[in-house]
């Protein structure tokens, strides 16, 4: 008889294994019935960041509707690092897809972005100006004992000296809602070229992302087909390496690309590397002791029982974002 995963000592990082021939052809299938069937669309349109999460869903939408039917978009503005580009046109490249940039950052300019952002953090640093820098950052799982994951704000002078500061509640939210102006002016600009070829837009979140909220609504939340939401990021890692991503975007650290320092997403939002996220949420979705995925990711099964804490936490605080809109009465379809 097959033992329980979490009786028999077998949880690891293979846990998560998958063939990835067998999974890309899954996805691509889904991708082209859902396209041709309740889309109705002609092709596909994704932003690419350079990523491994874009260059994956690029790849896996060539696979399902061919080159000539994705149209890519690379989408500075003026916190973004020029490798995001570089290394997006590398995968246009790669995979023979027609693309263009678009450079969002005078549209944010003229919307106050930068100038609502900058001013809620002049409350805390009075010179922060041109030549500054800044990001925020989120206490780590592993040192965080008090359960609280606290987001400080860490800006940079001219000089290159940096500071950390805690934030009140609303200059932390007062930053947070000016830099998601940047996610939903991609979106806005991923719709236009898609109404305007006909064609259906692709979300990349993986697993760990649309798990727990690390998207901003109506921004990069926003898609008609999200193929990738399903996977893991190790997982989303194997496809890449089996689909042709280029290894320097697989060895590239997973990244924002949203504030002007630069900033991991485990210093933004998940307080652990992917890997070891990784198995403490497949650990929790499907019962495994905390101390069984203490062994597997290097923890103890009480750090294991925080990082459980703060997803829950984190989905409790996000389920709004995977919400529509609420009506006062139902509303039937004809």
């Amino acid at each position: 008889m097959n033992m329980p995963l979490a009786q028999t000592g077998s949880f690891g990082a293979a846990t998560l294994t998958i063939d990835p021939e067998t999974e890309a052809a899954r996805i691509s299938a889904a991708l082209r019935s859902q396209l041709t069937g309740t889309l109705r669309r002609r092709g596909l349109v994704l932003g690419l960041s350079g990523g491994v999460d874009s260059s994956v869903s690029a790849a896996l939408a060539v696979r399902a509707v061919g080159a000539k039917n994705v149209f890519a978009l690379f989408m500075p503005e003026d916190d973004s690092d020029p490798e995001s580009l570089r290394l997006g046109r590398l995968v246009a490249e790669t995979f023979g897809i027609s693309a263009v940039v678009e450079n969002i950052g005078p549209t944010l300019k003229a919307m106050g972005c930068y100038e609502r952002r900058d001013a809620f953090i002049r409350e805390l640093v009075p010179e922060y100006g041109a030549g500054w820098a800044c990001k925020i950052v989120i206490a780590n799982a592993l040192t965080n004992e008090g359960g609280y994951n606290i987001s400080s704000l860490v800006v940079q002078d001219p000089e290159g000296k940096q500071t950390k500061l805690r934030m009140p509640p609303h200059v932390y939210l007062g930053i947070v809602a000016s830099t998601n102006m940047k996610q939903r002016t991609r979106k806005q600009v991923e719709y236009f070229h898609a109404d305007r070829l006909n064609y259906a837009v692709i979300g990349t979140p993986n697993r760990l992302e649309y798990d727990q909220g690390f998207f901003v609504k109506n921004g990069d939340g926003a898609a008609d087909v999200k193929p990738i939401a399903h996977l893991y990021k190790s997982q989303v890692y194997q496809l890449a390496a089996h689909l042709g991503v280029p290894e320097e975007i697989r060895r590239r650290p997973p990244t924002t690309d949203t504030y002007s320092l630069q900033q991991t997403q485990e210093e933004f939002y998940f307080s652990l590397p992917y890997d070891r996220m990784d198995l403490c949420l497949y650990g929790l979705n499907n019962g495994i002791a905390a101390e069984e995925v203490g062994r597997a990711s290097g923890l103890t099964a009480e750090q294991v029982g925080r990082v459980w804490t703060d997803i829950a936490s984190k989905r409790k605080t996000t389920r709004y974002l995977h919400s529509g809109p609420l009506l006062v009465d139902p509303v039937s379809e004809i």
